[in-house]
């Protein structure tokens, strides 16, 4: 870390003199904070310093490892790949608007660039990734004024994007995972034969797989979605370190299993199953790591249980009723944009203004 730090500091002396140079400081700043931490405060959306934000931040990638190792086995070093290009594009445009408005970078997006490719489909093509990064990014948190103003989370921005402008390439081309043996770890790239997902499977000709299968990531699906025991276990994590809050993800998976029940009693050819529901599609890696974003989900304890419950709902309807079979991704863009208006009625309630 010596070696860092003589390196930072001399780069550090050379844009100071350096007017064209200097216009990269942000870049320098953003490098040093990841590797040492600074003092200073950041007063949005909370008042935290920056080693806490680091810390939030290295906590979910950790959560996550599980998640990029399993994705790797199922789907091959292609992942890697995918990921690098996730990094690298929406990095572009982190660093052209920190420039920009001469401000730090922050490390906001090194989730963002982790969880956007987890959410795409095993096949996707790279200029897609490139392009859906850029534009969740540009579009889901820089317009907004950058990290901690944002309204919508970026990732989910991105994979809309993707789906409605290319639909062909985001729900119908789902490879088959690689299962036995090494799987993924002697392989670069996905295999062209496609199969249904266990959604897809079940809208069709309602088919369902076992609970077991679907736990371990024996069906198909987005790259980082399919081993939900990786996920169950760095949502776990993530809750124990007090990095996320457990009544968020606890009311949404409680209402999406009450309403699967009453859904499934009174009308099984729509929805499907409790076991089913809660271990198919992004459901647990939305659960456990995106709407527990802390700039885009309520900071108030009943506008988290209250946030859970229309999540819940609406996920199961989109399922159910929709021409979409995944309800997930939808249902936490509405979430995003009713979640000030969660905490400004739980607020209004609270804390009643006095009569003059």
């Amino acid at each position: 870390m010596k070696i860092v730090r003589k390196i930072l500091d001399l780069s550090f002396q050379l844009i100071e003199k350096n007017k064209i140079l200097a216009k990269f400081k942000p870049v320098l700043h953003a490098a040093d904070g990841f590797f040492f931490g600074v003092d200073k405060l950041n007063i949005v959306p909370h008042i935290t310093d920056y080693i806490d934000l680091k810390r939030y931040m290295s906590f979910v990638i950790i959560g996550l490892l599980p998640s990029v190792l399993a994705s790797i086995y199922f789907w091959g070093w292609r992942v890697i790949l995918v990921i690098l290009t996730s990094y690298i594009f929406g990095g572009m445009i982190e660093v052209a608007f920190a420039v920009v408005r001469k401000k730090e970078i922050h490390e906001g997006f090194l989730v963002t660039g982790m969880i956007f490719p987890l959410i795409l489909p095993p096949s996707v093509p790279l200029w897609a990734v490139a392009l859906g990064v850029m534009f969740g990014v540009f579009f889901g948190k820089e317009v907004f004024g950058g990290t901690g103003k944002n309204v919508f989370n970026p990732a989910i921005v991105g994979r809309i994007f993707l789906t409605i402008c290319f639909p062909q390439i985001m729900t119908t081309t789902w490879p088959k995972p690689y299962i036995g043996g090494l799987g993924g770890f002697m392989r670069l790239s996905v295999d062209s034969v496609t199969s249904a997902t266990p959604l897809v499977a079940f809208k069709g000709d309602h088919a369902l797989l076992p609970w077991n299968e679907l736990l371990f990531g024996y069906g198909g699906g987005c790259i980082g979605e399919v081993f939900r025991l990786g996920i169950i276990l760095g949502g776990i994590f993530l809750i124990i370190c007090r990095v996320s809050n457990w009544r968020l993800p606890f009311s949404y998976l409680f209402t999406v299993a009450l309403f699967s029940f009453l859904g499934n009693k009174f009308a099984p050819a729509k929805f499907a199953p409790v076991y089913f529901q809660l271990l198919t599609g992004g459901l647990l890696f939305g659960a456990l790591f995106m709407i527990t974003d802390p700039v885009t989900c309520p900071f108030t304890k009943a506008g988290k249980w209250i946030g859970g419950i229309i999540l819940g709902l609406l996920t199961v309807l989109i399922r159910a009723i929709s021409g979409y079979v995944e309800g997930v991704m939808f249902s936490i863009l509405m979430f995003n944009a009713l979640t000030p208006l969660i905490d400004h009625i739980v607020l209004s309630i609270k804390y009643n203004r006095p009569k003059i």
